[in-house]
């Protein structure tokens, strides 16, 4: 499932990051590789904060449907 789809405070391990490669690229850096843990702090609008590596990332809607948990 995409992670706009995770509840806020649980655990999900990323499964796959989608889109074009420059996007892969940039979430890669930002820490949202295969296998790593990613968990939803809150939601506002669609829009995400999350906890990925020990810090927080706030990322828009259509970034988020990309990461797939």
């Amino acid at each position: 499932m995409p992670l706009t789809m995770a509840r806020i405070g649980e655990e999900n391990t990323i499964k796959k990051v989608g889109g074009r490669e420059e996007t892969k690229k940039f979430l890669e850096n930002l820490g949202f590789v295969t296998g790593g843990v990613v968990t939803v702090v809150s939601e506002i609008s669609g829009n995400m904060i999350l906890n990925v590596k020990d810090s927080r990332i706030a990322l828009g809607k259509d970034m988020a449907n990309k990461i797939i948990v």
